[in-house]
């Protein structure tokens, strides 16, 4: 038996050995996700939970009804707490209670799955008509998520395909990626695209040539997706359709928006995350219901619905014919569907999906030359593999010096399940990366410290933005150091987190001191926007309270953002200001050692950056003390 040691030491040169590995990591995972779940379950309150955007409570049941894919669903709202962002999102699977007048908690013994989602209402896929009257006859009703077991199970079976694989070209992508195996690219001459910078033109070719992997490695502000809708654009030139892919349904909605704006037949499978017409209007359920041979399928659907009540009722003979009318019906129905589906998927030159949603009944059978994977480097290796298998070659977009994927397990991550595939590809393939220099956000300023950091000093400036500020006279980095200041923070939680109350409070005045500067008028007149940080969900939540509360604030609030790292992501603001929190004798830093969500949080300002932190604290570390150097010089 291999243990778990000896796999870590083998695994370089063994895909087989790594893939191993990976099950056992992500078994860690689900296990520990699972249960942390059930704690959650039993032991946290309505109120903790609707603060987390885990729950909604109260919701009401509206109308509920068969969608064009026959699907029983029923639309919920929520009309409290409604500013609270939520983890409601297509694909995720919910459950339903009641709360009593003394908080005592009944879980209904069955789950659903979210259809569509947005900030106060919810269409949800129910398992059969009882479970509507269940919860159309209760009272304090409430919704949570509930443990996604299904995603984890695709994860599992595309592992296991993947190893299993032998002499097809899923087992030569495994021994490619994971192995020793050199990746080949065909000699092509390359083709000139104007409107595009040499890098990511070179990353363009680079792409057209592979014929296994190709890395796009977008770096922040460098113009990653412009780059990758490119590559999608010029391979349909030479494919009929290719699969895109990503972990998240808010950065597929992102890519297919894009796709969409430059001319492309997208098919979204799924249901977009923001309420946009236009990205509905591309979606499988929407183009389903707008085909012309819909309307007869959905009146079949409705006659065999109205017979299915009589065919009980009756002679023999009397059900009988029934049963066969029925039968008739359904072939009929069946016809039509596979019609229906022929049609979209032949007009449809990209088919796009989050990466588990690629497992979808309606992809069976489907298999593409191309498949794009953007965000790779916030995928588990799991789950790309799981899109992996429908394809020929796969390109991977994303920045692997950015935010990882979101591992609960300290020890899972720790053991290797947060290295991402792109991660461990660009390493060992480095042919295969084509690395994006010119960065069109930052002020250089900003810009140097990162790019040398992270990127090896080969980022620049676009000439547009190299020199752009708000203000004359005035730095593009500022510190501001709390460490005279007896700031203290505070444990609020594991969740949570940390706080900082003091040091948030002199931010909003440092805010507040800015926008003076700058001028409320031109503020308002030329929509300058700010984006308010920090890594902790406590400091973020007592920002929007003040923000809230705050007159002075009030003309401005349609501009400023607060939010974690996490959720700026892919974001940039004109100004940005950064609260890191940690304040404490001990030197004790926690997640702020995970120095891809700081290259994340400092990279999101284009004209200026104001961060707010305890260099006594900070200090001890590195990365800060020569980010706090190097602000000092500037």
């Amino acid at each position: 038996m291999i243990t778990f040691v000896n796999m870590k030491e083998q695994e370089s040169n063994s895909p087989i050995i790594h893939l191993q590995r990976q099950q056992l990591l992500l078994r860690m995972e689900y296990e520990f996700e699972k249960e942390e779940f059930k704690r959650q379950t039993e032991n946290m309150g309505v109120a903790r939970k609707v603060k987390r955007g885990l729950c909604w409570y109260p919701v009401a049941t509206g109308r509920s009804y068969y969608n064009s894919l026959n699907q029983l669903v029923i639309e919920i709202t929520h009309t409290e707490d409604t500013d609270i962002e939520h983890n409601f999102e297509f694909g995720r699977p919910v459950c339903f209670f009641r709360q009593s007048a003394d908080g005592k908690i009944t879980y209904m013994n069955f789950t659903a799955t979210i259809s569509y989602a947005d900030e106060t209402r919810m269409v949800v896929v129910m398992p059969g008509a009882s479970a509507i009257t269940e919860i159309q006859a209760t009272d304090n009703l409430g919704v949570q998520l509930y443990f996604d077991e299904t995603s984890y199970r695709t994860m599992f079976e595309a592992l296991e395909d993947v190893l299993r694989s032998k002499e097809n070209r899923l087992s030569e992508l495994r021994d490619i990626l994971l192995g020793t195996v050199k990746t080949d690219f065909r000699k092509l001459y390359p083709t000139r695209f104007p409107w595009l910078n040499p890098t990511q033109e070179t990353a363009v070719n680079k792409v057209l040539c592979a014929k296994d992997v190709a890395i796009v490695h977008g770096p922040p502000g460098t113009g990653k997706t412009t780059t990758l809708v490119e590559a999608i654009y010029e391979t349909l030139h030479r494919e009929p359709q290719v699969l895109v892919c990503a972990q998240s349904n808010t950065a597929v909605d992102w890519i297919s928006e894009k796709l969409i704006d430059r001319g492309v037949n997208v098919l979204r499978i799924g249901n977009p995350t923001r309420v946009n017409d236009k990205m509905l209007a591309f979606t499988y359920e929407r183009r389903f219901e707008n085909h012309p041979l819909y309307t007869e399928l959905w009146g079949i659907r409705r006659t065999l619905r109205d017979l299915a009540t009589h065919s009980r009722r009756g002679s023999y003979t009397e059900r009988e014919s029934i049963r066969n009318r029925m039968s008739r019906f359904r072939d009929r129905a069946t016809a039509l569907e596979i019609q229906i589906n022929a049609d979209l998927f032949d007009s449809a030159h990209v088919i796009a999906s989050t990466l588990v949603s690629s497992n979808h009944r309606i992809l069976n059978g489907h298999h593409f030359g191309t498949l794009f994977i953007d965000e790779a480097a916030q995928a588990l290796e799991a789950a790309c593999w799981i899109a992996i298998r429908k394809a020929d070659r796969v390109v991977l977009a994303g920045d692997h010096c950015q935010l990882p994927p979101t591992i609960k397990c300290y020890e899972a991550a720790r053991g290797g399940l947060e290295r991402t595939l792109m991660e461990k590809v660009a390493s060992n393939k480095p042919t295969a990366v084509s690395l994006l220099k010119v960065q069109y956000r930052m002020h250089e300023e900003i810009m140097k410290f990162p790019s040398q950091w992270f990127y090896n000093g080969e980022l620049e400036a676009a000439p547009e933005v190299r020199y752009r500020g708000i203000l004359d006279w005035d730095t593009p980095l500022s510190w501001i150091d709390t460490s005279e200041m007896d700031f203290k923070e505070e444990f609020v939680g594991e969740t949570f987190g940390r706080i900082n109350k003091a040091e948030a409070n002199l931010l909003l005045q440092e805010l507040m001191a800015y926008i003076t500067r700058i001028g409320g008028n031109r503020i308002l007149e030329e929509q300058i926007d700010f984006g308010i940080i920090s890594p902790y969900k406590a400091q973020v939540q007592y920002l929007r309270n003040k923000i809230k509360t705050n007159t002075s604030l009030k003309p401005y609030r349609s501009l400023l953002t607060v939010n974690t790292i996490d959720g700026f992501q892919g974001q940039e603001r004109d100004v940005i200001f950064i609260s890191l929190v940690r304040a404490n004798e001990d030197g004790q830093i926690g997640f702020l050692n995970d120095l891809r969500r700081m290259n994340v949080a400092i990279t999101r300002a284009r004209m200026k950056l104001v961060i707010l932190g305890e260099a006594a604290t900070l200090s001890h570390h590195d990365f800060y003390r020569k980010l706090i150097e190097y602000i000092s010089k500037e």
